[in-house]
């Protein structure tokens, strides 16, 4: 009822645009999850079904949101980086924010079985999200070199601890004690010295964490139609995310637009994106140097 007495209570809803020509980056981290992961008994220090279902779950964003070129994710948290020029939902902090949240926590749930089929779930798991704007390339980099930084950090603390308590038969408490100060060759030298770790030879989905990145290929006319035309079941949709130690393609349904109807020069080649699933070094030049189109806006 637009015109009754009581429309001025919309006088209260205040407008939150998003500055203009900045980055967003919106992260989204578990609620709880400690106890959630307990309470769902996951591996410690890593439950690679876990992880693979918060991939899955990020995908399903960066599929639905063409604005979003990158994706980060460790742990329970994930990282999407939206481009410069994104006009989605005209920049509106509150509705981007609660929509890919909800979207992403819709995914997680819906995909639990795929990864946990013997493991019904007990409640339903929750995602807080922020949004952070920057203003250039710098500040990109830097954000995502930080949050590659403390996985490092995060996961050879959590090797550590969890060989001290599970192989060491420490206690918890006596685990932290024995790396409470200790720097990272020590924690290196106590894997390795004392349970035959090397750590460095952890898979690398563990100790660089998740990039999903949203990358530009080139198609024949005829290639694009013929390997749209073999994805149209989406069979490939329903199963978990197989890991590869490098590199592994999520791009089983893939953005691809076929050339029908275009003239015929335009026919000859044609752009598409596919969504790639990397675990590699970010903090270094080579991942941007190669995708450069990531930090144009």
């Amino acid at each position: 009822m637009a015109g009754s007495r009581f429309a001025y209570v919309r006088s209260f809803e205040l407008p939150d645009p998003l500055l203009p020509n900045t980055f967003i980056l919106l992260r989204l981290d578990g609620h709880s999850f400690h106890r959630f992961s307990d309470a769902h008994r996951f591996a410690k220090p890593n439950d690679s079904r876990a992880l693979q279902l918060m991939d899955h779950a990020a995908r399903s964003l960066i599929e639905e949101y063409s604005d979003i070129l990158l994706g980060f994710g460790q742990s329970d948290e994930y990282s999407f980086l939206l481009r410069k020029a994104a006009t989605l939902y005209n920049r509106r902090r509150s509705k981007i924010t609660s929509t890919l949240c909800s979207l992403f926590t819709a995914s997680y749930v819906m995909h639990w079985s795929t990864y946990f089929p013997d493991t019904p779930l007990r409640y339903p798991p929750s995602f807080d999200a922020r949004i952070v704007l920057y203003p250039g390339t710098r500040e990109i980099r830097d954000y995502f070199s930080w949050r590659q930084a403390d996985t490092h950090i995060n996961n050879l603390y959590n090797t550590a601890f969890w060989a001290l308590v599970q192989q060491g038969g420490q206690s918890t408490k006596e685990a932290h004690e024995t790396l409470r100060g200790t720097v990272s060759s020590q924690k290196h030298e106590i894997l390795f010295s004392r349970f035959g770790i090397n750590y460095n030879a952890l898979p690398l989905r563990f100790r660089k964490g998740s990039v999903l990145a949203r990358e530009k290929v080139s198609l024949s006319c005829s290639a694009a139609d013929g390997f749209a035309s073999q994805l149209l079941d989406g069979e490939a949709d329903t199963l978990p995310i197989l890991e590869t130690s490098k590199a592994n393609t999520l791009e089983n349904r893939p953005n691809i637009e076929t050339a029908s109807g275009l003239p015929e020069k335009q026919k000859k080649r044609q752009a598409s994106t596919r969504i790639t699933l990397l675990h590699c070094d970010i903090i270094g030049d080579e991942f941007w140097d190669q995708r450069p189109y990531l930090l144009e806006g």
